[in-house]
């Protein structure tokens, strides 16, 4: 069976990060942030901008930072739940986060040019 991805990134992105379940393109390397975040499963990492991912309803959420209105994301082609997408925060020290994505490491792998 052949999966189709929604989306590929270019080949310019020459370093990428993918679902680990089916190998769909998620984000540049380009659009990373911060390696500095923790994901309910470990650690993870916040995108300024992801593919072939969607986006369920926003909740609240208490988090290590703080309250924030979180919305899960997971991947579009095998529906994996990866993350979440920060819909707003609630504290202003927080407020870059909004619309941001994070992706846990436990989901995602490097693909093309890694050494």
């Amino acid at each position: 069976m052949v999966k189709t991805f929604q989306a590929y990134l270019p080949n310019k992105c020459h370093r990428t990060y993918s679902c680990l379940h089916c190998r769909a393109h998620l984000a540049n390397h380009d659009e990373l942030i911060s390696k500095s975040f923790q994901g309910s499963q470990g650690r993870a990492y916040l995108f300024n901008s992801v593919v072939n991912v969607g986006c369920g309803p926003a909740e609240e959420r208490v988090l290590l930072t703080g309250l924030h209105a979180v919305a899960d994301i997971y991947c579009e082609c095998c529906k994996t739940t990866l993350g979440w997408k920060y819909e707003h925060a609630f504290e202003s020290s927080q407020k870059y986060k909004e619309g941001k994505y994070i992706i846990e490491l436990a989901h995602m792998i490097k693909d093309n040019g890694w050494e």
